[in-house]
């Protein structure tokens, strides 16, 4: 008898179908899977035929054949128990005459040899493309219920074990379903334990800070070691507006399929902060794997990306990072299969400016001649610099700053970041970019318009400092995210002045 069940896959974010078509019939005992199974969904025959004996049903010897259709796309994990052990009973007339119709409903889950149905990863983004393909009901992991509460269209039930799914299709018992609000999820954001308020002086690299963060801008921060980059650094998280719904259910959709949301997590409501070690590999920073899984990349989507000691990590594992830094996306082909996974991030990044960390410092001599620090520098290439909006040099602090007065909260900086923030959101609310940052040729054209004397004023450092088109470019997007926090419509002389001492780096260090 043939049995055709549905279930879901994913191909990076996208979704499709799957019909689990089970066949049982007489001939030698025999479990077959075709249609393009990795091991793990041939290994699933073991832990079915189990799951479906140690949940008190008897598998007489037939010969069982099952396709996974489409048969041309790879297949790989194993939540694909579930809907095979759901086939293979009603294929052997063990269960039949049941109350639920299964023409619009999914099921998904990994079995236990107790019949007990396992968490899987990637349920956010399996719901979300069963609920545009048209499925009605969809049948998870109680486990994985907490991810999906916020899903409007669909129904999610959540099973803890075989019996009770076959129990729910005779109508004999109703699964736990989960629903909540965002606004209820939201109020649950936790508060930073870090605040700007604990920084004492470095008035300037908290100017860039606040510029980096209203417009999204990549920055850089140079200085010797103690200075407080780190510091910085890990507070900038704290000015970025709040993630909205869609934000949050593209961030948690990454984080599902990577396997790292918390037990305890509906959503991920905070911007994701990644801090990867130096010594990380090209396939964990931008993705990898068989079947490629996100990278930091993107799970820092719509957070921050920190690169500490930046000069330290391997120049081609850097250079991997020129297009996505760009196009916000990345692509990975694999034998099997190419996925794109969103990677839209604001990079950090903060390095010494020489080998033993003193070159240009007040307090200490540097030990370096000139070839060590242009060696040093290199490290970093001029294409990867260029997509660096802001370069700031970090100083040490006075002792005398030292017992000022509190500094300016991360709340009141924040409050001006969301009004800047605004205010780009309505600018390009047609164009499908949200900040600055994102801003391309002709739109930099078109919204970062200034006069003659600024004009002027910005060719001067285009030929002194050597700049790039690119680096050009930027100056144009910094100054109109100093406008926009300032409120004001045009771009002014000021702000292209401001806006070019982010990037007088370029000059110093390619002397």
């Amino acid at each position: 008898m043939l049995s055709i069940i549905k279930s879901m896959s994913l191909k990076g974010l996208e979704g499709y179908i799957i019909d689990v078509q089970v066949d049982v019939s007489s001939g030698l005992p025999e479990w077959e899977i075709v249609g393009l199974p990795d091991a793990s969904i041939k290994e699933s025959k073991e832990r079915v035929r189990t799951a479906i004996k140690n949940s008190g049903y008897e598998l007489f010897s037939r010969r069982v054949l099952i396709n996974l259709a489409p048969a041309d796309i790879r297949k790989e994990g194993s939540y694909l128990d579930l809907p095979i052990a759901i086939g293979v009973l009603f294929s052997s007339k063990l269960i039949k005459n049941i109350n639920k119709t299964l023409e619009n409903t999914a099921f998904v889950g990994e079995l236990s040899l107790n019949g007990k149905i396992n968490k899987v990863n990637g349920i956010l983004p399996l719901c979300i493309e069963a609920k545009r393909l048209g499925i009605k009901n969809i049948i998870i992991p109680k486990g994985n219920l907490k991810e999906t509460t916020i899903l409007k269209g669909i129904k999610v039930l959540g099973a803890d074990n075989l019996n009770e799914v076959i129990e729910y299709l005779y109508g004999k018992v109703k699964l736990k379903e989960k629903r909540c609000t965002w606004e209820e999820i939201s109020k649950k954001q936790n508060k930073y334990a870090i605040d700007f308020m604990d920084v004492k002086g470095q008035e300037n690299v908290k100017r860039a800070l606040e510029i980096c963060a209203a417009g999204g801008h990549n920055i850089l921060l140079i200085g010797s070691p103690g200075s407080g980059k780190t510091m910085l650094a890990q507070r900038l998280i704290t000015i970025i507006p709040d993630l909205n719904l869609e934000e949050s259910l593209e961030t948690t959709k990454i984080h599902s399929i990577a396997g790292t949301l918390k037990n305890d997590e509906n959503l991920i409501i905070t911007r994701p902060f990644r801090s990867p070690h130096h010594t990380i590999t090209i396939s964990s920073l931008v993705g990898g794997g068989k079947v490629p899984k996100p990278g930091e990349i993107s799970l820092a989507h719509n957070g921050v990306l920190f690169l500490d000691e930046i000069a330290e990590f391997d120049k081609n594992t850097l250079e991997v990072l020129r297009e996505p830094l760009e196009d916000k996306k990345i692509t990975i082909s694999r034998l099997n299969q190419t996925l794109t996974y969103p990677c839209n991030f604001m990079l950090v990044a903060s390095m010494n400016p020489c080998p033993c960390g003193y070159y240009g410092c007040s307090y200490k001599k540097c030990t370096c001649n000139q070839n060590d620090i242009k060696k040093y520098m290199n490290k970093l290439s001029g294409p990867f610099l260029d997509r660096i909006d802001i370069q700031i040099e970090v100083q040490r602090v006075s002792y005398d700053k030292l017992d000022a007065n509190e500094g300016e909260s991360s709340s009141k900086i924040k409050e001006r970041v969301s009004k800047a923030r605004k205010i780009q959101e309505l600018r390009y609310k047609k164009e499908n970019i949200f900040t600055n940052a994102e801003l391309n040729p002709n739109q930099i054209e078109k919204y970062c318009k200034i006069n003659e004397e600024s004009n002027q004023l910005l060719k001067i450092a285009y030929q002194k400092l050597s700049l790039s088109t690119r680096a050009h470019n930027k100056i144009l997007k910094i100054a109109r995210t100093i406008a926009d926090l300032e409120g004001v419509k045009n771009i002014e002389k000021r702000h292209i002045a401001e806006a070019i001492q982010y990037r007088s780096l370029d000059k110093k260090y390619s002397e």
